[in-house]
């Protein structure tokens, strides 16, 4: 009978595999698992609320027209990260995101805390022609979004469907969620998503 060594492992490819593969799990579960028990990334901070009907059809725009190509919505706990954007980002941010737009990419600013740091039609100015406002931008303009109106039939079945994912929808907010889209752009509603980033965490410091 051949010891079960190192050299064995080695020599053997298909044991090796299955090796680092159990290895793997294990790992992943002692990383991962105890996380969905802890408040703290199940639990939404204080003052955390549920996207707005307007809110969250501009996050749907935010991901149709590719923005976490370029911006990421996580700041890193490290002194240069707080000092520029603000806050480290905290999962209990992110609870109602589905799915959550963290990301890493920054070939434009990270865009965790951008709520309430410039006015409405400043971000209405970027968006149609960024170098308006700021001269050495490299990002396109999104000047079909001022022209594109909402479909507020469509609204009610997002919330719904965020609902039944967990997040705390009344069914009076989704029955009243089309008269609040009714006669918006996408613009408007782009511009309301981008208020909202980072906010709670604001307003609970």
């Amino acid at each position: 009978m051949r010891k079960f060594t190192h050299d064995l492992i080695e020599r053997n490819v298909g044991l090796l595999l299955v090796l680092v593969i159990l290895t793997i799990s294990v790992g992943g579960l002692v990383e991962i698992v105890p996380l969905f028990f802890q408040k703290s990334t199940t639990q939404p901070v204080q003052g955390m609320l549920p996207y707005s009907a307007l809110q969250l059809a501009g996050r749907d725009i935010y991901l149709r027209e590719g923005c976490y190509g370029c911006h990421s919505q996580m700041i890193r706990p490290f002194r240069a990260e707080t000092e520029r954007y603000g806050h480290y980002s905290v999962a209990g941010e992110s609870v109602y995101d589905h799915p959550f737009q963290w990301g890493s990419k920054r070939t434009g600013p990270d865009l965790a805390r951008v709520g309430g740091r410039y006015s409405d039609s400043w971000h209405r100015d970027h968006l149609n022609d960024p170098r308006s406002v700021v001269v050495e931008s490299n990002m396109p303009a999104y000047p079909w979004l001022a022209k594109t109106q909402l479909d507020a039939n469509a609204i009610a079945p997002k919330l719904q469907a965020m609902k039944t994912l967990g997040v705390p929808y009344t069914d009076e907010q989704i029955k009243a969620s089309s008269a609040e889209v009714a006669n918006k752009t996408e613009l408007d509603a782009l511009v309301a998503y981008l208020q909202v980033l980072g906010t709670a965490i604001k307003s609970k410091n």
